[in-house]
């Protein structure tokens, strides 16, 4: 069995981040709208709005089942992932993570990577940059750490921006 890339966590923990909501509880996180316009709660969560408040390290539970999901979705629609470097795992496990299993099954990012086509993957990576319509800046900066992970997979340094 394969692990959840350490890089991939990273990823996810930088770019989701902990969001303390409310100043009057700043221990734990409350339901918020992310930019997208998801109910989000943690490390990136899909929640209810009614959600109640967690604390981080019950935050870390959610996103270890969360990329562990996506790790199992991307492992099925990207099969050649298991034997090529982390990074390019992680890359991709966080995409999954960020946008959903169905958004890979039927990308042409799916196709690149499946073809071991990993400036195209790259390039692909980089025009999943909207949410609600609008580019996210964050998103823009999310792939472009994806996609050097993809192009350079043994280097695990997540400090480009965009």
């Amino acid at each position: 069995m394969i692990a959840v890339p350490q890089a991939a966590i990273d990823l996810a923990k930088r770019f989701e981040g902990f969001h303390r909501v409310p100043k009057h509880d700043p221990g734990r996180a409350h339901p918020y709208l992310c930019p997208a316009g998801y109910w989000t709660i943690g490390y990136g969560h899909l929640c209810d709005p009614d959600h109640p408040p967690i604390t981080e390290a019950e935050a870390e539970v959610y996103l270890a089942r969360d990329l562990q999901t996506a790790l199992a979705a991307t492992l099925r629609y990207c099969p050649v992932l298991a034997t090529e470097p982390e990074g390019r795992l992680a890359a991709i496990v966080d995409f999954t993570f960020n946008l959903g299993a169905g958004r890979l099954q039927t990308s042409t990012l799916r196709r690149r990577v499946n073809q071991r086509d990993w400036v195209g993957a790259a390039t692909e990576l980089r025009r999943w940059i909207y949410g609600g319509g609008r580019v996210l800046p964050g998103l823009v900066s999310r792939r472009f750490a994806e996609s050097d992970l993809i192009q350079s997979p043994d280097s695990h340094a997540l400090k480009r921006t965009a």
